[in-house]
């Protein structure tokens, strides 16, 4: 995968960081099952035009960073979509690893 296969229906955008971290899960999922690797990609544009549709569907958690940030669930994964609702589309910052630690990886944005 590469970044021109990165989702491009999506309402919401992607920033530098957010297209690594996708790029990164896919190649490490798909390193173990292919299939599951375009299942995960199937499910980040899925959550991506829902954040663009419904910007404030995600979840504040103002203990991991800071409003406007919001995190929404990948369903069927154990990542989050970490974003910021307050942009014309939205933002998605990073996609993580839900098991991380999250303060500790955005570093008090």
């Amino acid at each position: 995968m590469n970044s021109a296969d990165l989702p491009t229906e999506s309402s919401a955008n992607f920033s530098p960081a957010a297209e690594r971290d996708l790029l990164e899960i896919v190649e490490w999922i798909a390193n173990d099952n292919p299939i599951a690797a375009k299942g995960f990609v199937v499910a980040v544009e899925k959550a991506a035009r829902s954040i663009g549709e419904h910007p404030q569907m995600g979840t504040s958690r103002p203990d991991i960073a800071s409003p406007p940030v919001r995190f929404l669930a990948i369903r069927g994964f154990p990542h989050v979509v970490v974003y910021t609702p307050d942009r014309t589309p939205p933002l998605i910052i990073r996609i993580l690893h839900g098991a991380r630690d999250l303060p500790e990886v955005l570093g008090g944005i």
